[in-house]
């Protein structure tokens, strides 16, 4: 009986290894899935977009031209020929695309004060140009921007709310007045005085800045008047 179940369970175990062994075989090996591409991949693909950065950057910017304008009077003073080529380049660069941005009718008058400002390029490196003529220039070219650029908000509308913006831009005249100097320069410094005080109403809401409206575009209109009869 002992051998009969000895040879039993030695069967019993043959057969079991043999199934085992056909099913490795037989079985085909499940391929592993690729991985897919990370999100940090994708992003880091469309980031970039050419020339978005040059359209930022671009722009009319009435009181960085003025910032250039003044620097490059302060470098001349100083005697630096270099930097002041560069910031007056610079200045007139903006002059010019303002006028192209913002055109109004001052924009031939903006032109024009750009080119004056050209013609005197050359003279620097001879140390023939001295900071008063330069000065002068200057002032007169910011005039002519600060006029393009309340016109320019005159022109878009409503004035409610924009109570900032023309003081920047009536600001900008009154610097450029006093670079001037004269007896124009009191004239339109009153005009200036009256306008400034009106505008600071437009940005107090209700009736009080609808009641300011009239005045503020009446007084910039004869502050705009006087600006291109001193250009």
């Amino acid at each position: 009986m002992k051998t009969i179940r000895l040879r039993i369970g030695l069967a019993l175990l043959v057969s079991s290894l043999t199934t085992l062994a056909m099913a490795q075989v037989t079985t085909p090996a499940i391929p592993t899935a690729p991985a897919s591409p990370t999100v940090g991949g994708a992003i880091k693909d469309t980031s970039v977009t050419p020339g978005s950065s040059a359209t930022m950057t671009v722009s009319a910017d009435a009181n960085a031209t003025d910032t250039h304008l003044d620097k490059a009077v302060a470098a001349l003073d100083k005697g630096d020929k270099a930097t002041t080529t560069q910031e007056l380049q610079a200045g007139i660069s903006g002059l010019e695309a303002e006028a192209q941005a913002k055109p109004t009718s001052f924009k031939d008058k903006l032109l024009a004060q750009a080119s004056k400002l050209k013609a005197l390029l050359p003279l620097i490196p001879t140390g023939a140009l001295g900071s008063g003529v330069l000065g002068k220039a200057v002032s007169l070219a910011k005039l002519a921007s600060g006029g393009n650029k309340l016109e320019g908000i005159l022109a878009a509308g409503s004035l409610l709310g924009k109570g900032s913006q023309l003081t920047s831009g009536l600001s900008g005249i009154g610097s450029a007045l006093s670079g001037l100097g004269g007896g124009s320069s009191s004239a339109g410094k009153s005009i200036l005085s009256a306008a400034m005080a009106t505008v600071g109403k437009l940005d107090q809401g209700g009736l009080v800045a609808k009641a300011a409206e009239p005045a503020a575009k009446s007084e910039i209109s004869s502050l705009l008047n006087f600006v291109k009869g001193a250009l």
